[in-house]
């Protein structure tokens, strides 16, 4: 059996930037092309190292900058994600709401989809859906909340509009915004009030503790292990989350390599695996229910990340530990890891 290895991007404007006085341009720069003083490394970057390893992405891609930018910016995005023969589904921040004028859904507001009533849900979802087909993607065959920030009726709307999958559930968010009723252990395809459940993937940092599978989350150690413990146990599929912005520093200035190198490290991963493939949610197969162990937790890896993540920090958003430092550091990890 083959694991089908989702490596989704949630792909989105930043609401900050446009409260700030950001044009549409600038914010497509720094959110979606992730251009920095280093270079580029958003969604087109991605694709490149992608497309280098024979991967397919899934851009979750948010229409509602829309409602304040126009269209046209929505399908700048959408138009080369699909051109390359990657997948575009739907992605919905309703904080833009907000900001949207002279539209029938303006006088809304919540941060996040699960705020509204089922009713609301099922308007918001197919406003959203007409958004990204009017910016050339196809029907959407898979949702996921801004936030993660999703309830059962978000579920019962998705159904209602015969979208067939959810990926919102997030078993790492569930003491956070994160509301739909289901327990840490939900496998894959799971099927949740009419629509199959693809969670984020996780694994065990600690004895009881779990950690979602995110670039920003996870070493290249874990993440490594983490894949090869799907595809040892026959997991149907593994969901990676990412964002359009995720290897950049916090302040989008300049590209933080920790981040870089466990993408690469991903993707070289992937490819090398026969028993992982890289897919999107088109690619996906209904699988039997059946409950997925957990990668265990390892705690000399879990503190290795920790020393990656603190040196992260204070390299790449305070600024004064030496790149010698951080290459020494990425040396001993990579040791460890073999």
């Amino acid at each position: 059996m083959v694991t089908k290895v989702q490596y989704t991007v949630d792909t989105e404007l930043s609401l900050k930037l446009f409260q700030e006085g950001a044009s549409a341009q600038e914010n497509f720069d720094s959110s979606i092309a992730g251009k920095c003083r280093d270079g580029e490394f958003g969604i087109f970057y991605q694709m490149d190292r992608l497309e280098a390893y024979g991967l397919k992405g899934v851009f979750f891609v948010d229409p509602f900058p829309a409602l304040v930018y126009g269209p046209g910016v929505v399908a700048r995005i959408v138009e080369p994600i699909l051109k390359r023969g990657h997948e575009v589904q739907l992605h919905i921040h309703t904080e833009w709401l907000e900001f949207a004028r002279d539209h029938e859904l303006a006088h809304l507001r919540g941060r996040n989809i699960a705020d509204f009533p089922l009713d609301d849900q099922v308007r918001l979802l197919d406003q959203a859906r007409a958004l990204l087909m009017i910016a050339g993607a196809p029907k959407p065959t898979a949702f996921r909340a801004g936030n993660f920030g999703a309830n059962d009726d978000t579920l019962r709307a998705l159904s209602a509009l015969s979208v067939p999958y959810d990926s919102s559930f997030n078993p790492a968010f569930l003491a956070g915004e994160c509301d739909i009723d289901l327990p840490p252990e939900t496998p894959p395809f799971s099927e949740h009030m009419g629509v199959g459940i693809i969670p984020v993937s996780v694994i065990e940092d600690r004895p009881g503790s779990i950690r979602a599978a995110q670039l920003c989350a996870l070493s290249a150690w874990e993440m490594r292990d983490g894949l090869r413990h799907a595809a040892e146990h026959d997991w149907p599929c593994f969901t990676i989350v990412s964002h359009s912005f995720e290897l950049l520093s916090r302040d989008r200035t300049r590209v933080n390599p920790i981040v870089q190198r466990r993408f690469e490290s991903m993707c070289l991963n992937i490819a090398e695996q026969t028993r992982l493939e890289g897919a999107g949610f088109e690619a996906l197969q209904p699988q039997r229910r059946a409950s997925l162990a957990k990668l265990p937790a390892n705690l000399v890896r879990t503190a290795l990340r920790y020393g990656e993540q603190a040196v992260s920090r204070i390299r790449y958003e305070v600024g004064i530990l030496s790149t010698l430092f951080l290459n020494e550091f990425a040396a001993i990890e990579s040791v460890v890891a073999i």
